[in-house]
């Protein structure tokens, strides 16, 4: 009876199939999707690939169509923090970084976060997905099965100057039919030929044709979510082409506060603020509710909703309805910091940053041509390594990464800062240690669902992971002692050498790089004791409700997580239509 109501709903009501700005068009929907970032976007497109199936999207945000800091991939840094696309959310204070609260970015908008990142497209090693596999016991999730996904929600493209890209990816394991850009490098840097030059020259350093194969050990040339010189965002999956579906609506600047059960353990009705006159209303999914609000916001809103640790919940004054303790728990995200060197040029982006006409006429050049450096991200290539096997890091502690073929940290090879200097040219080095032990909680303190959760990503609250990134700093400080570099480096910024200097500068420098996932995470099915969702994605002990998003994956690959969501989101989408007989 509801299918049919929903097919003589979007025979006879033509407003199905827009971007909506008033709650009063609203109609029935099978799927209400919570959030438009990658996992709301892709499995609201790929769902109503099916004509009969009608959903609507609920996005806190608004279009963030036609904003050139968006659109622009070298004004990414300009994107976040204090923004209005940024929920502007802080940690808490990190007692292991000297108390210091950190920025921790969130996406607002079409896009989500996709929107807001600085478009490193990696997947992480084939050890990082198979441990979801193995986390989740369902093979589904292991690399064989999710290397297709990934390569579905891709749309490779060669770079905008034209140059052969032989030898700077595989095209083997690339999609070129998705919705998502991916491309390398659009623009040379003044420091590339010396990057490639040390590969050839160290074995601690050995060059790696693609990142993304599974096996991304090495440097390589940057992946980025980049379409002909563009970013290339989750809103792709809502082009005009699909937001034309007659079965797809999506509610812009709309906060979701709960979501709200209709019996026992059906949990598919949607409280939201309505915008127009301030009142909460609500929602009901035909079929389901699907979570897609991010790592941050899909478990805050589980807990305001009264799932979650059931003691927990009932000190706040929140009515306990589902006891998950799992939700907003195991919140994993990686950490790095910068190593700096004053340069002998002046080829770098700060002498760009420093000089306001030419950075207008590069900026011009990409508004007419989508050509020159602003077509790029910060760095035109990276790094994946490993401590070496008989570290006395890994002997003390064990081996944090996936396995032996997963990276212990990142390099990211930037030809200038990302902020104005008054003089000088500089060489940063960003290291990341991409295979944490650390992890931390988000949680709430208020009944008010608009209040701002508590996020505290526990960063280095476990000791072997600032030893890991000190050892990833000094062997950034190798990399740039190689013959390439030679006559190039003028003086060390670091200011660290020993063990306890270099520790300190850590402590008091590191930053999240924004890669939160795993506070609704995957275990198996008929696990109770940890995990938030089954392997088909639906919340433990309830009917009505899955999550989409990344806050599901049961670990944290050695990767930026854009891919990895969309990879999730893809999947997602052929488990529901599985499910429910869709096409």
């Amino acid at each position: 009876m509801l299918s049919g109501l929903f097919v003589a709903a979007f025979i006879t009501l033509p407003s199905f199939g827009k971007i909506l700005h008033s709650a009063a068009d609203l109609k029935d929907y099978d799927f209400v999707v919570i959030g438009a970032g990658p996992g709301g976007s892709a499995v609201s497109n790929r769902l109503t690939e099916d004509p009969s199936v009608s959903v609507l999207i609920i996005e806190a945000g608004g279009a963030n169509n036609d904003v050139i800091t968006i659109d622009v991939p070298l004004l990414c840094t300009m994107l976040t923090p204090n923004t209005q696309w940024d929920w502007n959310y802080t940690t808490t204070p990190q007692p292991n970084l000297n108390d210091r609260v950190l920025p921790f970015p969130r996406g607002l908008g079409l896009g989500g976060t996709s929107a807001v990142n600085c478009l490193v497209y990696t997947r992480g090693s084939k050890q990082n997905i198979d441990r979801w596999a193995e986390l989740s016991g369902d093979p589904s999730w292991g690399w064989d099965a999710m290397l297709p996904y990934f390569k579905k929600s891709e749309k490779f493209n060669f770079p905008v100057d034209g140059h052969n890209i032989t030898g700077q990816f595989d095209p083997a394991f690339h999609g070129f039919e998705g919705y998502i850009g991916v491309s390398v490098p659009g623009a040379g840097r003044a420091i590339d030929d010396r990057v490639i030059q040390t590969t050839q020259e160290s074995a601690e350093f050995p060059f790696s044709i693609d990142p993304n194969t599974g096996d991304h050990l090495g440097v390589s040339w940057v992946q980025a979510l980049i379409d002909r010189g563009v970013r290339s965002d989750a809103a792709a999956y809502l082009s005009p082409e699909v937001i034309a579906r007659k079965n797809l609506d999506v509610l812009l600047n709309t906060r979701v506060s709960r979501i709200l059960s209709s019996s026992n353990d059906l949990f598919n009705v949607v409280q939201y603020l309505n915008s127009a006159d301030g009142t909460l209303k609500t929602i009901r999914a035909g079929k389901e509710v699907i979570l897609s609000a991010g790592a941050v916001g899909t478990p805050s809103i589980l807990l305001h909703s009264g799932i979650g640790n059931a003691t927990a919940l009932a000190s706040l004054g929140v009515k306990p309805l589902v006891d998950l303790p799992s939700v907003g728990q195991n919140l994993t995200d990686h950490i790095g910091v910068s190593s700096t060197w004053l340069v002998n040029s002046t080829l770098t982006y700060d002498t760009v940053l420093r000089n306001q006409t030419l950075a207008e006429e590069l900026l011009q050049q990409w508004k007419e041509t989508k050509t020159g450096i602003y077509v790029d991200t910060s760095e035109n290539h990276l790094a994946f390594l490993r401590l070496p096997e008989n570290s006395t890091v890994l002997k003390e502690f064990g081996d944090p990464a996936a396995g032996n073929e997963t990276a212990h940290y990142e390099f990211l090879f930037q030809n200038g800062l990302n902020s104005v200097t008054a003089s000088g040219n500089y060489l940063n080095i960003p290291a990341g240690n991409v295979s944490p032990k650390s992890t931390g909680a988000v949680t709430i303190n208020s009944t008010d669902p608009f209040d701002a959760p508590l996020i505290d990503p526990g960063l280095l609250s476990h000791p072997v992971d600032i030893a890991v990134l000190r050892e990833a700093v000094k062997s950034a400080h190798r990399f740039v002692q190689a013959a390439a570099w030679g006559g190039y480096i003028l003086q060390d910024l670091t200011n660290a050498t020993t063990d306890a200097d270099i520790e300190e500068f850590i402590r008091e420098n590191a930053v999240s790089f924004f890669h939160p996932v795993a506070t609704a995470a995957m275990s198996p099915f008929n696990t109770t004791n940890w995990g938030v969702v089954n392997p088909d994605l639906k919340v433990k002990g309830v009917k009505g409700l899955r999550i989409v998003d990344a806050s599901v994956a049961p670990s944290l690959p050695a990767a930026h997580t854009s891919a990895a969501v969309y990879g999730i989101a893809e999947h997602a989408a052929d488990i529901i239509k599985a499910e429910y007989g869709f096409l």
